[in-house]
C-alpha cells in the first residue's frame, strides 16, 4: 500500500514540476506571484498540514502561517520550503492561479485520494501484539489462580 501511495506522490510531484516548467511562458503574461500562497497551495495539494511542515523545517506552525501570508519569501527560506515540499524553488516563484488550476486538473482525478498517516502502522501492530501478549498472560494467571484455589478446596475436603 505504501509503495502505491509513494508512486502516486512521486508521479504527482513530477507532473507538478513538469507542468510548471512548461507553463513558464504563460506566467510571463500574468500578474505578480504570491510566494506564500504558492507554498500553501503546494502544501495542501500534497495533504501536508502546517504543523508537519513546521516540524520538518524546525520552526513553529505560526511561522509557517506567517510565511504563507507573505507575498515574497527570502531565497534561503524558499530553498528550505522547496526541499521540504519536494518541489523546485521555481515552482514556488513562478506558479500562479492559472497554472495551479492546470496542475490540479491534470494531476488529480475524482478517484485519486491522498492518505496521510500521523502514525507508523508497524508501531501500531507492535503495540497490538504487546497488548495481546499481556492479555494472554493475565488470562493464564487467572486460570492458574483458579486451579490453585480448586486444588486447595479439594485438599480441604479430604
Amino acid at each position: 500500500m505504501y509503495g502505491y501511495l509513494l508512486m502516486i506522490i512521486f508521479v504527482t510531484l513530477k507532473s507538478i514540476n513538469l507542468l510548471i516548467m512548461n507553463a513558464e511562458e504563460m506566467h510571463q503574461k500574468t500578474k505578480e506571484v504570491h510566494h506564500g500562497a504558492n507554498v500553501k497551495r503546494f502544501r495542501e495539494m500534497q495533504g501536508i498540514k502546517q504543523d508537519i511542515l513546521a516540524e520538518e523545517l524546525e520552526i513553529s506552525q505560526q511561522q509557517i502561517s506567517k510565511l504563507e501570508s507573505q507575498e515574497v519569501i527570502k531565497d534561503e527560506m524558499l530553498d528550505k520550503l522547496a526541499k521540504a515540499l519536494h518541489i523546485t524553488v521555481d515552482a514556488i516563484k513562478k506558479c500562479n492561479d492559472e497554472i495551479a488550476v492546470n496542475i490540479i486538473s491534470n494531476t488529480f482525478h475524482e478517484q485519486s485520494v491522498a492518505y496521510q498517516y500521523n502514525f507508523n502502522p508497524i508501531e501500531k501492530i507492535m503495540a497490538l501484539y504487546d497488548e495481546k501478549n499481556a492479555l494472554y498472560e493475565r488470562i493464564l494467571k487467572a486460570v492458574n489462580d483458579k486451579n490453585m484455589l480448586l486444588e486447595k478446596l479439594l485438599e480441604d475436603k479430604r
